[in-house]
């Protein structure tokens, strides 16, 4: 039979200290009935402190995630960490964090593919399990987004927070796991969001650093439409080609980014509020890290067999859409 990628743990970590809407009011010129009407954020985490990176946050990620699954680090055979806030351009977060758990035996790269990062992760990392290469790979989604966040603009600063998780897969041949994904991109987007210096093209400098331009950039409202329409349409067709309708969707698991996508996409689907994740409120934005945080919230209402749709719009522009069954039951 064939072998599918499917996952048997989940496990996410975010940052002790809450900045909510009421201390960005003494940041900035915004409050608290203006960011929570336009994208439903109410607080964000952010981690402090010094030399402290995307690293650490999948670090703890993934040593939660083995502890939980009782499995030996060096029984891993790939790690592949999403993020578009590496520790550094080189060497990869993902040798770090593989480094920091022990899994000696496992290779590991970063992919950089900003708020779509875990769909893609997760889709390359399944192909490694459905051609019989590796046992056991960990998908990593975690961003410091803190780090590229300009907090005297109030269009990008009340977005943000830090935090991901981790998920780990291994071959089944029941019909569960990853079964089908939509994957996109436009570069044209490029002009709407990114960051404009720290790449080879525009290197830092005195004159970067002091225009801020080491920090998101974004052009809201084109975002919004495209972010609206790709995340829902890919969502539809994901449901179209694998027959499935709304009554047959367990859940939706959408990227975390504004509570208005979020319903547009649901509403696409035809699916109630009662099966979309949410968890916006409470992390805000957290790029590559906003589906495994999910998953792992509502880790205890999800059961075997359950059908999820995994949705996600990011900067690039990148969009897409993963068709999966969940593969275990919450007393497990």
């Amino acid at each position: 039979m064939k072998k599918r990628a499917v996952i048997t743990g989940v496990h996410a970590w975010v940052p002790d200290y809450i900045l909510d809407n009421k201390e960005l009011e003494t940041m900035v010129d915004t409050n608290d009935e203006w960011i929570t009407s336009r994208t439903g954020i109410k607080e964000r985490r952010i981690l402090k402190g010094e030399n402290q990176g995307t690293s650490v946050i999948g670090t703890e990620a993934v040593k939660g995630l083995l502890e939980k699954t009782n499995t030996n680090p060096e029984e891993i055979d790939l790690i592949i960490c999403a993020t578009v806030t590496p520790d550094m351009l080189f060497p990869a977060t993902a040798n770090i964090v593989a480094d920091n758990v022990g899994a000696k035996n496992s290779y590991s790269f970063d992919i950089s593919a900003a708020c779509s990062g875990f769909l893609y992760a997760l889709t390359i990392a399944s192909k490694f399990i459905e051609t019989g290469a590796h046992k056991k790979v960990i998908v990593i989604g975690a961003d410091k987004m803190s780090s590229i966040v300009n907090y005297q603009d109030r269009t990008t600063c009340i977005i943000f927070g830090d935090g991901g998780g981790a998920v780990l897969l291994e071959p089944t041949e029941e019909s569960l796991g990853i079964m089908d994904s939509l994957l996109h991109t436009d570069g044209s987007g490029a002009d709407f969001l990114h960051m404009r210096a720290g790449g080879s093209r525009k290197p830092a400098t005195l004159e970067t650093v002091k225009n801020r331009e080491h920090s998101v950039f974004q052009e809201g409202s084109t975002v919004f439409k495209f972010a609206v329409t790709k995340m829902a349409d890919v969502s539809a067709e994901i449901m179209k080609r694998n027959q499935l309708e709304a009554k047959d969707v367990a859940w939706l698991v959408p990227h975390q980014a504004n509570k208005r996508i979020i319903d547009a996409t649901a509403n696409r689907m035809g699916i109630g509020p009662e099966k979309v994740m949410l968890n916006i409120e409470k992390y805000g934005n957290t790029t590559a890290g906003t589906l495994p945080l999910c998953l792992w919230d509502y880790e205890s209402q999800l059961k075997k067999g359950d059908n999820l749709i995994l949705a996600a719009f990011g900067g690039g522009f990148t969009w897409g859409a993963i068709y999966l069954k969940w593969g275990y039951d919450p007393q497990r």
